[in-house]
């Protein structure tokens, strides 16, 4: 039986791979609880060196999350700022993230998915950044990794029109990588899971740094970046194994050292 943190998040495993479940229904909205909830969860996933991939998922067929839970949450600097750190935090962690979309994902809910590694959808999801139909911007980063991941154009239409896009158009465009049925999500999930999972943990996390580092540098400075942690992985003992069954034809066995 798996975890259950601040009532909202529920924590299983399987293998290597971890899932978070938003379970705040009626619509997962986000309040200070999901955000607490997934911190916990990613920080034990983390503390754990036999985890090596994270999913984050909704519960239900129709809402990955409909955004924050004003009434719960608030939108003050504070209540800002956790959920923005939190975004922060799944871009930092050692951990791929995989964000699994079953519904609708709009808002806050949309913002957690763009701050994840990989995005799989359901043929259902659909994906929105509505505020400005409420008369205020995106919080938690929408404004800033929406034109980083599928370039300005297309960001500048979703953002201004805050009209919601399905999980066709989502894949047409770049914003995520596989959409499946709704019953085969779950099992997509995992096999992107258990495929990262079975990569060089120390390389994966380096080449995380290297392009969040060299994301907005110069071409010049963003090579260093990639430089120095290629010198820095070289010497590990995954990069003497990995080399070693290169060479000897057989599967690798990561240390994460």
């Amino acid at each position: 039986m798996g975890q259950v943190l601040h009532d909202v998040i529920r924590v299983e495993r399987e293998g290597a791979v971890v899932t978070l479940t938003i379970d705040h229904p009626p619509v997962n909205a986000v309040n200070g609880d999901v955000v607490n909830g997934l911190a916990e969860g990613l920080a034990a996933a983390e503390a754990d060196e036999t985890c090596r991939a994270l999913v984050i998922t909704g519960s239900g067929p129709k809402f990955f999350s409909a955004g924050a839970d004003i009434t719960g949450f608030g939108a003050g600097a504070d209540a800002i700022g956790k959920a923005t750190n939190l975004t922060l935090l799944f871009e930092a962690s050692r951990l791929p993230v995989i964000a699994a979309v079953n519904g609708i994902a709009f808002g806050g809910g949309c913002e957690l998915t763009l701050a994840c590694d990989v995005r799989l959808a359901s043929r259902s999801a659909r994906f929105g950044q509505p505020e400005i139909k409420l008369g205020i911007i995106p919080g938690w980063g929408g404004t800033q990794r929406l034109p980083r991941l599928i370039g300005a154009a297309r960001a500048t239409e979703l953002l201004l029109s805050g009209d919601p896009i399905d999980a066709e158009r989502a894949l047409a465009i770049g914003l995520v990588a596989e959409v499946v049925e709704p019953e085969e999500l779950a099992a997509a999930a995992h096999r992107w899971g258990q495929l990262l999972a079975s990569r060089a943990p120390l390389a994966l996390a380096a080449t995380k740094r290297a392009m969040r580092a060299g994301a907005q540098l110069p071409i010049a400075e963003a090579l260093e970046a990639e430089r120095s942690e290629f010198v820095a992985l070289f010497s590990s003992e995954d990069a003497q194994e990995g080399i070693a069954a290169f060479m000897q034809k057989r599967p690798p066995e990561w240390k994460g050292r």
